[in-house]
């Protein structure tokens, strides 16, 4: 905590408390130094004059609401993260679900990528389709894409990754989708143009409402920052959005088990997933 800002336990209480109820991300109060330290930032950048000034500011400004809960979010993501789980819906799952649409000439293939971060995960899933599917062009394929933070949604939509986001693409899938610049690896547009980027507050429930009628839905590694309530308002969310028979896919220290019964689990390979069962 910083004893320049003069801010109290009971004042970062009242901050914890708001981020809670902007974002349904709940901190303990063993990261009060982690919030007091990006409380100072925003001070600094929009020049509040103290704690008070500042907080006041929380309240009634939107767009600073947003711009601080964006110094709070973790985007540590890179390209293939999680690679066992990829493989499984790729060479398991997707062929038999595929097939499914296709005895009943459903060429609509709609998946979610929801806390995207800055990109590597749709784009990722973007390649796996383009790699799997061999009528891909007899499919309408959309992949939506969000994320609370705008600054992430603006790198999505640039394409431009370090070498650390590319750590675990495979080699003929760099070559392929990818252009080697000074400045990185730029996704090429045969893949960028695959993806819709959209920024969403999971928390929302008039916007998650209008999300509906997906194949797929991948949310990983989002739901650790969320308490038992919003947990379980989110997940129940994803399973209204999926279409009966569609899957969720969560991080691996994730499990909707202890939050709904209402998703039958999955075991492909040496994954777990969650569908929504076909009524």
């Amino acid at each position: 905590m910083s004893a320049e800002l003069e801010i109290s336990a009971a004042e970062l209480d009242k901050v914890r408390n708001l981020i809670y109820k902007e974002s349904g991300m709940l901190f303990p109060t063993k990261k009060n130094y982690f919030i007091a330290n990006r409380i100072g930032q925003r001070i600094k950048s929009v020049n509040a004059k103290d704690f008070r000034e500042y907080y006041h500011r929380l309240l009634v400004d939107s767009d600073e609401m947003q711009n601080f809960l964006e110094e709070l979010t973790v985007n540590e993501t890179y390209f293939f993260r999680d690679f066992p789980q990829l493989q499984g819906f790729a060479e398991i799952l997707l062929p038999k679900y595929l097939e499914k649409k296709r005895q009943v000439n459903d060429y609509l293939l709609r998946l979610w990528s929801a806390a995207c971060s800055t990109g590597e995960e749709p784009y990722t899933l973007a390649i796996i389709l383009r790699e799997m599917i061999e009528d891909f062009d007899r499919w309408n394929i959309q992949i939506d894409a969000t994320d609370i933070d705008r600054r992430v949604l603006r790198h999505a939509k640039i394409g431009l990754y370090s070498d650390r986001s590319m750590k675990d693409t495979p080699i003929p899938y760099r070559n392929k989708y990818f252009k080697r610049t000074p400045d990185g690896w730029q996704i090429l547009p045969v893949i960028a143009e695959m993806v819709n980027f959209e920024q969403l507050n999971l928390i929302d429930r008039m916007a998650m409402r209008r999300r509906r009628n997906y194949d797929f839905i991948f949310c990983r590694n989002v739901l650790i920052y969320f308490d038992d309530t919003s947990r379980k308002r989110v997940v129940m969310a994803l399973y209204d959005a999926l279409v009966p028979g569609g899957y969720l896919f969560l991080g691996h220290a994730e499990s909707v088990g202890r939050i709904t019964a209402a998703f039958h689990l999955e075991r492909l390979g040496d994954f777990l997933c969650y569908k929504r069962p076909e009524i």
